[in-house]
């Protein structure tokens, strides 16, 4: 798949841009990550509010090998077929795959927040 083609499914979020990862694509907008392109199947952003939508549509996580032999599954769910076609259905597994990856990076923030605030308490003296 190349990248006009993800622009154009992906064309109701507006620009969205494509980079080049580990022999797939990572599918931004603006700095979140919420598609990802391996094997030419396009796969969505999904958490644990979101992963039964996709499971519920007959869709599968992105999993890989790694390199002890391990399967891994990532939180990224295969895009439905239909959906490469149909805008509006495209419009709305991208929306839904946004707000995942929205959800993803807030909690990653509260988290690096709760850990900073840890070593500074920590680091500070007792009397």
């Amino acid at each position: 798949m190349d990248t006009e083609d993800l622009r154009d499914i992906f064309r109701s979020l507006g620009p969205v841009h494509i980079r080049r990862m580990f022999g797939g694509q990572g599918v931004y907008q603006g700095e979140l990550m919420f598609a990802l392109v391996a094997s030419g199947e396009v796969y969505l952003k999904a958490d644990d509010e979101t992963a039964g939508f996709f499971r519920d549509r007959g869709s599968r996580p992105f999993t890989y090998e790694t390199r002890d032999g391990r399967r891994s599954i990532m939180s990224y769910w295969l895009m439905p077929e239909s959906a490469l076609d149909d805008p509006d259905e495209a419009a709305e597994l991208a929306a839904i795959a946004v707000a995942a990856a929205r959800r993803a990076k807030s909690a990653q923030v509260r988290k690096g927040s709760r850990a900073r605030t840890a070593r500074t308490t920590a680091a500070e003296p007792t009397t």
